[in-house]
């Protein structure tokens, strides 16, 4: 056992004396780590599912990484772009900028977006805006990780403040998560925030947690890693291995049910902190552990190191890290108008004004922050009193020739996966299908084929009386060259396959 850390805790209300070019520094600091995270990790996202990433293999490191990444994969700094649509908003309408201007800011984005983000921009130009969009009945992905890697700005714009921090995230993380998912979001945030006044690594890992409700899951998860990192100081592949066994289950994601693949909010906030704890305050080791934990292995590390640049600040991460960020720091990020130096001054506008509008005060070089205690948010459950028992493929192109499907289930509700197809010479369309269950019509569901507006899914509901269902899919209108492809259908029941004995 290792002693926790002894601290000096600033009280609730003090007020906390930072330079201005310290709060710069730790700025440029997050938004830097956070992309020499990323970049660091990329090629190996998702590439280790359910397994860590063995020391033998080795994660190249030079000059050129983040360059070619820009050129070459933009898409993989999504958790970056994602952040910086949410400042953009926020520099254009100013800090009180609604949820409903954010939503539509990144609905009508050029980027392309997966699950929790898409489902919800799905749900948005589908009229259902937030919160509806984030709620898990209206978006299977509400427990992923989506708000958690890009809620780096909600801590970066609220130094010594994870109240505030927080507050940003219950607006704008609503957006696209619920419960557990929001909750990602609202402690990486409250760990950025926490990064600006304290220099302790294991205390703010340790702090930013009073503000995640201790009944939930999330909440659970990190206190175990915690106290497993307290029980193995020195072995961060035995906290991995306790939190694999115990954490890895995933019940929301239909891309993750009875499956490795996981982008839970939970196991991957693990990694998160599995990286800063037995980092010890080491940029180079920090992402690279949170790299090697596997599962969604660029934004963990993304997270760990914007969280640890932050507290380090800009001008102690190594050179070495800091490699070709000249390059890159004043390219625009695809689909953006916003560079890495540009993020630094505006992120410093944001953050002197969020201080003194939280009864801080700045004059010159010399700031005052108005130190806040975290405080736990209200406790909310997304899936909860339901278990998926089943997974059935289907393999079914419903088209113009085939074009009602009917599947009996066993349970208390399903989610249909697949997607809408067209033929590659046809222009992109949305199509329609009937739902009707027991044989009663309960939804119309649209099916846009563009990549951009797409559905995730086919069709779900979770709240049927336990029992036996009859689901019936029909096209509406089919045209020749367009259709639906069923995939699976994933049953859940409100009896808990977990308590069952099995021989």
């Amino acid at each position: 056992q290792q002693k926790k850390p002894t601290i000096s805790v600033f009280k609730d209300g003090e007020l906390v004396k930072l330079n201005q070019s310290v709060i710069e520094d730790k700025i440029r600091g997050g938004w830097a780590g956070q992309v020499i995270g990323c970049t660091y990790g990329g090629p190996t996202e998702f590439k280790f599912n359910g397994t860590m990433i063995g020391d033998h293999i080795p994660i190249p490191w030079d000059e050129n990484r983040m360059i070619e990444t820009y050129q070459n994969r933009p898409g993989l700094y999504d958790d970056v772009y994602m952040d910086l649509t949410f400042v953009e908003v926020f520099e254009k309408y100013g800090l009180d900028a609604p949820d409903s201007i954010h939503a539509l800011a990144f609905a009508h984005a050029k980027y392309p977006l997966w699950h929790a983000n898409q489902s919800a921009r799905y749900n948005i130009l589908q009229g259902i805006m937030p919160p509806a969009s984030g709620h898990w009945k209206n978006n299977p992905h509400a427990d992923d990780i989506d708000f958690q890697i890009e809620a780096d700005f909600a801590g970066l714009m609220s130094p010594g403040m994870p109240n505030s921090a927080v507050a940003i995230c219950n607006k704008i993380g609503r957006i696209m998560n619920y419960g557990d998912g929001l909750y990602g979001g609202m402690y990486v945030a409250a760990m950025y925030s926490l990064a600006f006044v304290y220099d302790n690594i294991d205390f703010i890992v340790r702090e930013a947690l009073k503000a995640i409700p201790s009944e939930s899951d999330f909440y659970r998860c990190i206190a175990d890693v915690i106290s497993w990192y307290d029980k193995y100081p020195d072995d961060w592949k035995s906290t991995w291995f306790e939190a694999q066994k115990k954490w890895t289950y995933d019940k929301g994601c239909p891309n993750g049910i009875f499956k490795a693949f996981n982008i839970d909010a939970k196991i991957n906030a693990a990694y998160i902190v599995i990286g800063l704890l037995y980092g010890k305050g080491d940029f180079g080791k920090t992402i690279d552990i949170s790299t090697r934990c596997g599962y969604d292995s660029d934004c963990n590390p993304a997270n760990a190191g914007g969280i640890l640049g932050a507290m380090t600040g800009y001008s102690k991460i190594p050179d070495f890290w800091k490699k070709g960020l000249d390059k890159v720091e004043n390219l625009n990020f695809q689909y953006t108008e916003m560079s890495l130096n540009r993020v630094y001054s505006v992120g410093l506008k944001h953050a002197l004004e969020m201080i003194e509008r939280n009864g801080g005060s700045y004059k010159g070089e010399e700031v005052m922050i108005k130190y806040q205690k975290p405080v736990q948010v209200p406790l909310e459950t997304g899936f909860e009193g339901i278990f998926p028992v089943e997974v059935k493929p289907l393999s079914v192109n419903l088209n113009y020739t085939n074009r009602e499907l009917s599947v009996p289930i066993k349970g208390c509700g399903f989610v249909i996966t697949g997607r809408s197809f067209r033929d590659n010479r046809l222009p992109d369309v949305t199509v329609i299908a009937d739902m009707f269950i027991n044989g009663q019509k309960v939804e119309s569901i649209k099916m846009p084929t563009s990549s951009l507006e797409r559905r995730n899914e086919v069709a779900w509901k979770y709240d049927l009386p336990e029992g036996e269902h009859v689901i019936r899919l029909a096209l509406k209108d089919p045209v020749q060259g367009y259709g639906i492809q069923a995939s699976e259908i994933i049953v859940y029941s409100t009896i808990d396959p977990g308590r069952q004995v099995h021989f």
